[in-house]
Formats: structure tokens, C-alpha cells, sequence
């Protein structure tokens, strides 16, 4: 049994949740509160000394951190992960995408809006984040004109992992109704089999199931 270590509102962390849902894989989950520096603890900081979730657990105690490797390690020999060598390669070309252009400025200027103080001095970066996430969501838009997913044809963790963020952009203050090709995209993933919503955000999901129907 595997153990995962996370906060459930955390887009980084729902990736795994929705992949082991997806992918029925047994696991227990372990909600580690970063608002209350849990995960600043000396047992948490012993599975991953910078200080960051999520993180998870073999039964024999190894322990890997990132999300993205998370996923591609839970992934292996399923058909989220392609087998062949130029689709896979694609597909990591998307992850790397999300976590270098995409989740530093969606993700981050939805923690400011969500969880920071209205005079917070951080507030200031959200022009600048807002301009560098519509670059990101542009660059999506453009793929999603050629291909209805991120791997290519099929659905992959590629998919999960932009999906965890940007279903939730709104909340950061990005506006989806410019990228229609996006939006299109939310809902076939709300429709992909085994889907299970991000804890806190499952009204924004099932409104994405609703409008395709």
C-alpha cells in the first residue's frame, strides 16, 4: 500500500488523486495543512527537506516528491503513460510545460487570491502573473486547435496534469471564456472514466459535466 501526503485543495496534489482514481490504484492519504506549516514538520521534512507537498510513500519507506514525477511513476504501464517512444515524449513535453509556464503563474495567482489578504504586499505580482498565465493558456489553445489532447490523440497524464490548475483558473483570476478550445478540453476531461472532482472544487466540475450535456 502506498501513501500519499498532500493537501486536497492544492492543484499539485488533486493530480494524484484524480490519476489513482483513474487508474484504481489503493492508497492511503495523509492531508498535510501547509496554511498551518504542517508540512514544515521534522517527520514530513524527513520525507522531503524542502518543505513541499505532495510527497509519496513505498510501503518500503522510499519516498519521492514533485507531482509530475508522482504521476509518471503511478502511471507506468498504463495507458495514461504512452508506450511508445514520440507520445510519451510529447507527453512529458506538456508536464514540463505545466510545471515551468503554466503552474507558476495560474497556481500561484490563485494561492494570492484564495488564501492572501487583500492588502497583501504579494498582490502586486498579479499583473504580471495574469499576463504571463494567458501566454500559457494561449500556448494550450493553439495545441488544442490540432489535437483534442495534450499527449496527442489519447488522454495521458499530460492532461492531468494541466487540467489540476487550470479547471480552477477562474479562481486566480483568468478569464476561460477567451479560449473556447480550453474549455471544450475541461469538459471531455470531466468526462474521462473514473473522474473525481478536487475536494474543494467540485462545484466547478460537475458545472463543466452539466454544460456538456
Amino acid at each position: 500500500m502506498i501513501t500519499l501526503y498532500g493537501m486536497s485543495s492544492s492543484g499539485n496534489c488533486y493530480k494524484l488523486q484524480l490519476a489513482c482514481a483513474q487508474l484504481g490504484i489503493a492508497h492511503v492519504w495523509e492531508e498535510i495543512d501547509i496554511t498551518r506549516g504542517e508540512q514544515l514538520s521534522p517527520e514530513f521534512l524527513a520525507m522531503n527537506d524542502r518543505g513541499k507537498v505532495p510527497v509519496l510513500k513505498l510501503g518500503d519507506g522510499r519516498t519521492l516528491a514533485e507531482s509530475n514525477a508522482i504521476l509518471h511513476y503511478l502511471a507506468e504501464g498504463s495507458e495514461l503513460l504512452p508506450a511508445d517512444r514520440w507520445t510519451r515524449a510529447k507527453t512529458l513535453q506538456w508536464m514540463f510545460f505545466e510545471q515551468y509556464s503554466h503552474e507558476p503563474c495560474i497556481a500561484v495567482s490563485r494561492f494570492i487570491h484564495k488564501y492572501l489578504a487583500a492588502d497583501h504586499p504579494r498582490r502586486a505580482s498579479l499583473p504580471a502573473l495574469k499576463a504571463s498565465g494567458e501566454e500559457a493558456l494561449a500556448a494550450m489553445e493553439r495545441h488544442l486547435h490540432r489535437l483534442p489532447w495534450f499527449g496527442g490523440e489519447c488522454y495521458t497524464i499530460a492532461d492531468i496534469a494541466l487540467f489540476a490548475y487550470t479547471h480552477v483558473a477562474e479562481e486566480g483570476g483568468f478569464d476561460l471564456g477567451g479560449f473556447p478550445q480550453v474549455e471544450r478540453w475541461l469538459k471531455r476531461v470531466a468526462q474521462t472514466p473514473g473522474f473525481v472532482p478536487m475536494r474543494d472544487a467540485g462545484a466547478v466540475a460537475h458545472a463543466l459535466i452539466d454544460r456538456s450535456s
